[in-house]
């Protein structure tokens, strides 16, 4: 997808909350800069999953629609984000003998297609293969084995997987729209590209991204994904608490959270008070910051309880020098980081993106954090096959490069 000559990526964030397109350029050798976005409220999404496909169809396009009246293109293409509980993940091993003892673009994948035969995942289908690390004849810690001499060749790799049927109706509600998927890709990976530095991940670092419908998590260590997965439970649940404590709408407990919630009760101060509306012509009342506050703090507690649990069960809570990293619409709430160092007794930063530039009400935005990555996440992958060395696609091109090695290059 082109404008003036220039290469466009679109990365659309399918949310409980939300639905946002965001419209980026691709320069050389430039950051990527934001120049559309449009957002609408998700109507068929529920904890991260379509539930109603004509909903999110609707949502999705004029989400669409308004990204393109302010880029100033067609959009044809996305690369579309997927989460939800469904989610799963598992750590696997695939090993190769290297005919030519030099190690090809073949080889690795061939390694690759190795470590996904893995019990589990024959029901589920496979969103990614992210190799952790390569070992030829044993030495181990090799990231990128092409070219090197061996005579075998071991990946360690992160395999993520899907319920088909989530895969096929996020495909189904953007093909409605006119759109091809490019990539689709896991939202936790979009965030912690967005927002995570190279230095934390290769320190170690667990990023969690707490969203409306689901809190997604992503443990990085020697700069490779080592873990991940989804909590059931996000910000939804807090307008919830807030909408029956405080009897008051969702729309306006909604409203509430964003302007006053706080997430540790202690921070609120006691002279502080809120304006709560009142339900159909009742009057509204005023109240205590901290009641807000002592409604708030135990959903985060539960979920941020919840992420430690998902820590220790990664076997990574001695590996992660680097701390924490919170990023997400639910991050934005005054107390979070504080509650979080609490839970977890380590340090704790708001993850905000970076590598992106334009509109900086989105760019400086963890809310947006899911959707930049899924553009930077979309760059990469847009790049690495722009600049891959070119690998025979017929038998017939293979067989003429072995042809060609046979008399050493000789044609």
């Amino acid at each position: 997808m082109r404008r003036q000559e220039r290469q466009l990526l679109v990365g659309l964030d399918v949310g409980t909350f939300k639905i946002s397109a965001i419209v980026a350029e691709m320069g050389d050798g430039q950051p990527l800069e934001v120049i559309g976005i449009g957002t609408q409220p998700s109507r068929g999404i529920k904890r991260g999953v379509v539930v109603d496909i004509e909903s999110t169809v609707q949502s999705i396009q004029r989400a669409i629609q308004e990204a393109e009246t302010m880029a100033g293109c067609e959009i044809r293409s996305v690369n579309a984000g997927i989460g939800g509980n469904h989610i799963r993940s598992m750590n696997s091993i695939g090993v190769v003998n290297i005919r030519e003892h030099e190690i090809t673009t073949m080889d690795v994948d061939r390694v690759l297609d190795a470590a996904k035969a893995v019990p589990g995942a024959s029901d589920q289908k496979i969103i990614h293969v992210l190799a952790q690390e390569y070992l030829i004849d044993e030495q181990d810690g090799i990231r990128m084995p092409v070219g090197m001499s061996g005579t075998r060749l071991e990946a360690k790799v992160h395999i993520v997987t899907a319920a088909p049927s989530a895969v096929a109706n996020i495909n189904k509600c953007v093909q409605r729209c006119g759109l091809q998927v490019d990539n689709l890709i896991l939202q936790p990976l979009a965030s912690s590209v967005a927002v995570l530095t190279d230095d934390e991940k290769d320190l170690g670092v667990m990023l969690i991204d707490l969203g409306a419908g689901t809190t997604d998590i992503a443990i990085w260590k020697g700069g490779a994904l080592r873990h991940s997965s989804v909590i059931p439970l996000g910000g939804d649940q807090v307008t919830g608490d807030i909408a029956q404590a405080l009897r008051t709408a969702t729309q306006h407990a909604e409203e509430i959270k964003i302007k006053y919630a706080c997430a540790l009760a202690k921070l609120a101060a006691p002279e502080e008070t809120i304006q709560v509306p009142g339900v159909a012509d009742r009057e509204p009342r005023r109240l205590a910051r901290q009641v807000l506050a002592s409604v708030v703090q135990p959903r985060y507690d539960e979920i941020l309880s919840l992420a430690h649990s998902e820590l220790r069960r990664s076997g990574l809570e001695d590996l992660i020098p680097a701390g924490l990293v919170i990023t997400g619409g639910g991050a934005k709430i005054e107390g979070a980081v504080e509650h979080a160092e609490e839970v977890f007794g380590m340090p704790v930063r708001l993850g905000i993106p970076t590598g992106v530039q334009g509109l900086q009400d989105v760019v400086n935005n963890p809310e947006y954090a899911s959707g930049l990555g899924l553009l930077l996440y979309g760059a990469e992958l847009y790049l690495r096959e722009q600049g891959r060395v070119q690998q025979p696609k017929t038998k017939a091109a293979q067989w003429w490069q072995r042809l060609k090695q046979w008399f050493g290059g000789e044609f």
